[in-house]
């Protein structure tokens, strides 16, 4: 018989995995645009008195988690985004508020892209270009004493100090680690197929939305089974694992921690934590209620028996039951972006 790797099953996963991730031609592209939009909305707040300590890379085109956006009937995946962050150094504390910094920005991204669509989020001043599948998201934060570490500002005055390179490092040293391990199986891409997966799995629920579940949070869940697990030589037999382990460790509303940047707190008086690792402090998933957990707990394990009949129905040559399965977990995107003609 032969190997996973050789079966139909695995094919149209790799396929699908290929098309999820944002497409490498235009990487180049984006860095560019990236670049033209810092250096227009840095002069703009140079010009206004602003002081701009620096202007790092952030968010998932910079971890190489992000996913195409992609619309299809009811089924809905935004896609990334390219978060562009501004740490700066307001003379006074009325500058360090969120609101007023966001009126700044929204006025040097006005001043700048005149023609350009914009839209305020909770944190952000978000610029969409015509023609463009991709948003850029100006995303104003403190500075601090620490070249690596930024205080992230909330609308409801609330500051957390985080580190964008610290989490940029996060993701890439375990798609570093994942790369030495046998088979084709990278971290970063399974970050994508999980992030995807959540997109059709809130899409489906009443009581879970998509901004229950973060990507952060999706990212963090990933490292807590690859910290475990690691990665199989296939896709299938990675999310199999993980599946599993994610159903038992949410299920048991286990604590996730991580010590790549510290010692992590001893356990705290929540529901659950999962704990940034950059600032334990902040737990993920504290905006999830219990019966949020319990049913993301259900999704993990539910698919974790879906993916085992796939893998069964695979073996026993019944293509047609494999792949409705995994269109179960991926949604109907999967059916048309699997086949490798």
């Amino acid at each position: 018989m032969p190997g996973l790797t050789q079966t139909l099953l695995h094919r149209r996963l790799s396929r699908f995995v290929e098309w999820i991730r944002t497409e490498s031609d235009r990487e180049d592209e984006i860095r560019a645009q990236a670049g033209e939009i810092r250096g227009r909305i840095k002069g703009k707040a140079e010009d206004d008195g602003l002081v701009v300590r620096s202007t790092p890379n952030s968010g998932s085109f910079a971890k190489r988690t992000g996913i195409r956006r992609h619309l299809y009937g009811t089924a809905e995946v935004e896609g990334q985004d390219v978060d562009l962050p501004f740490v700066v150094s307001p003379k006074t504390a009325d500058g360090e508020k969120l609101t007023a910094l966001l009126d700044r920005f929204d006025r040097y991204a006005k001043a700048s892209y005149p023609d350009t669509e914009r839209h305020r989020t909770k944190s952000s001043v978000q610029l969409s270009f015509v023609g463009s599948k991709l948003n850029y998201d100006l995303v104003p934060m403190l500075a601090t004493e620490k070249e690596d570490e930024q205080i992230l500002l909330r609308g409801n005055g609330e500051r957390k100090r985080t580190s964008v390179q610290k989490h940029i490092e996060f993701i890439r040293g375990r798609t570093e680690r994942s790369n030495r391990q046998k088979g084709v199986v990278k971290f970063n891409d399974c970050v994508r197929l999980l992030k995807w997966w959540k997109e059709f799995r809130t899409s489906e629920s009443r009581l879970v939305e998509a901004d229950d579940v973060p990507t952060f949070l999706i990212e963090l869940l990933a490292a807590g089974a690859f910290d475990e697990l690691g990665v199989r030589e296939t896709y299938a037999e990675t999310l199999l694992a993980w599946f599993g382990w994610l159903g038992n460790a949410v299920g048991a509303k286990r604590r996730i921690a991580f010590s790549d940047f510290g010692r992590p707190p001893t356990a705290q008086s929540v529901a659950w934590a999962v704990l940034d690792p950059v600032n334990a402090l902040n737990n993920v998933a504290e905006r999830l209620s219990g019966p949020q957990i319990d049913e993301l707990a259900e999704w993990f394990s539910t698919s974790h028996d879906r993916l085992a009949f796939a893998l069964a129905a695979d073996r026993d040559g019944e293509d047609g039951s494999s792949l409705d399965e995994l269109i179960g977990l991926f949604g109907s995107p999967f059916e048309h972006h699997c086949s490798e003609e």
